[in-house]
């Protein structure tokens, strides 16, 4: 009895220490908490002391809490917050002034209230290139180039960040070139197509494989010498006449000499609020979830694009100085977003953004400001929430208490290149963007540029008094730009007017290669 009671205590004994061990193999590496949307969202409601968030306005204006789109209630709180006064009540009248005490104050806002702060040690990315082909989009040689940026993740390998971006540049102009870096779903172009000497030794090694495989088949390949299961699809024609219609953005691109990279938001942070324990974010907290002033899917998207700077800047192909960055709606936020925190940035098309975008925060026409504390909390940092408590610690907070707006994170573009681009509601970019109230605000924005010596729209800076132009009326003179499209929710129509527009911004001229 005694060996028994003893065999079992070394039993025990042994079992405890195997699931110590196993127990703290994880507490090296705690697993990634598993949060759904709503829970991650109470989390941080419950961090910030918030216990009620109104809810966001329905797009739908047949429903009874449908968002306002009457002009005359769209502005609760005028005044704007000072774009070129100090905190201290110091006037900016020099560039000085502006870089460095005014331009930081205004940062400091943007990061702690509004899109969240880049957190210290963030790993470094490690690009590698997975295709490099020569190829054709539409009539134009190209050089394409599929592209995989590895986070390290060696300090939580939990998780794994993989961006995804392709660039595509012409191989008939004399590089570097310029590149437009555009927030999407990146993918090669249709691949090369093998030479003729290439194709006739890859037919007679199916030959040889299909017959050593089934020795029938030489008797069908007797009876048909000359056919060759793989054959060459057929090119473009140079020479063929166009169809109908406008060349695709990329095409125009490339045709002025221009490259694209197309870099995959969601392969750095994911597009939902469950997911901000995984991706890049996820990460950086090793899987925890975020404080309030952790940066949001926003911010993240705008740190791996210039991570994407970081590998074109290596790239001989392309003009480090000359890229810039392109999206549409979500990623036209994110797209703004990115040039105002980085300055290596030369200039963006920033396409029907809305709120969070370029759209002002404090007006309340279509998309609000609870809009993004409800539903897109995610896009922003989790101080964000606190505009869109109905019930919190700190009591009741609107759009209106916000200490920056859209004006200013315009302004700290300046003066590098920025087209705001919108179309019409009429073909689907919906008034729930909110167009006069990113025009007030590209108005406001105006005077950081002319007191950095660029050009702005041209106008007086009275964001309350100037007119928004006609559809379709360019106001392309200056390093600010702007222009309405009368098509729908896309930047598309304004390719034609945005690549001749930054190429005399930039000075660049397209040089075909000898």
């Amino acid at each position: 009895m005694k060996r028994f009671f003893l065999l079992l205590l070394v039993v025990m004994m042994a079992w405890s220490a195997a699931t110590q061990e196993i127990k703290s193999a994880p507490g090296e590496f705690p697993p990634p908490m598993r949060l759904t949307a709503q829970q991650d969202q109470e989390n941080m409601m419950k961090q910030l002391g918030i216990t009620v968030l109104r809810p966001g306005p329905s797009g739908n204006e047949s429903d009874p809490n449908h968002a306002n789109y009457d002009e005359a209630l769209a502005n609760p709180c005028p005044q704007l917050p000072e774009l070129l006064l100090t905190k201290k009540g110091k006037k900016v009248t020099t560039p000085e002034i502006w870089w460095n005490e005014r331009r930081p104050e205004i940062v400091e806002d943007f990061e702690r209230e509004v899109y969240g702060r880049l957190p210290a040690g963030i790993p470094e990315v490690k690009w590698s290139v997975k295709i490099s082909e020569r190829e054709f989009v539409g009539w134009t040689p190209v050089i394409a180039k599929q592209l995989v940026g590895r986070v390290d993740n060696s300090g939580y390998p939990l998780i794994s960040v993989d961006i995804k971006m392709v660039l595509v540049v012409p191989a008939n102009v004399k590089g570097p070139v310029p590149v437009l870096m555009m927030f999407g779903r990146p993918s090669l172009p249709a691949p090369a197509q093998p030479s003729t000497e290439d194709l006739e030794k890859l037919n007679e090694s199916f030959k040889a494989m299909m017959i050593a495989h089934n020795p029938e088949m030489k008797e069908i390949y007797d009876r048909y010498p000359a056919y060759t299961p793989i054959t060459r699809t057929t090119g473009p024609n140079p020479f063929a006449p166009r169809g109908e219609g406008e060349p695709s953005p990329t095409e125009q691109l490339l045709a002025a000499g221009w490259g694209y990279a197309t870099i995959d938001p969601n392969s750095i942070q994911a597009d939902n609020g469950a997911g901000l324990t995984q991706g890049i974010i996820g990460l950086v907290n090793k899987g925890q979830p975020r404080k309030p002033d952790d940066w949001g899917a926003l911010r993240a998207w705008a740190w791996g694009a210039a991570r994407g700077l970081d590998y074109l800047e290596t790239d001989p192909l392309v003009d480090a100085a000359k890229v810039g960055i392109e999206g549409v709606s979500r990623y036209g936020k994110a797209a703004l977003v990115t040039l105002a925190f980085e300055s290596r940035f030369a200039l963006g098309l920033i396409g029907s953004s809305g709120k969070g975008g370029v759209t002002l925060h404090r007006r309340v026409f279509g998309e609000a400001v609870e809009s993004l504390t409800g539903g897109e909390y995610y896009w922003m940092a989790g101080n964000y929430m606190k505009y869109g408590a109905e019930k919190a610690s700190f009591g009741r907070k609107t759009g209106c208490d916000l200490p920056v707006d859209s004006h200013q994170l315009l302004a700290l573009c300046a003066p590098r290149l920025a087209f705001i681009s919108y179309g019409i509601p009429e073909k689907g970019d919906a008034k729930w963007l909110d167009q006069q109230g990113s025009w007030m605000a590209t108005i406001g924005a105006g005077a950081a540029y002319k007191l950095l010596g660029a050009k702005d729209l041209g106008l007086s800076n009275n964001y309350m008094a100037e007119i928004m132009p006609p559809v379709n009326t360019g106001l392309l003179d200056g390093q600010l730009a702007w222009r309405q499209h009368d098509g729908g929710h896309t930047d598309a129509p304004n390719f034609r007017h945005f690549i001749p527009w930054a190429s005399k911004m930039l000075k660049y001229e397209k040089t075909p290669a000898r």
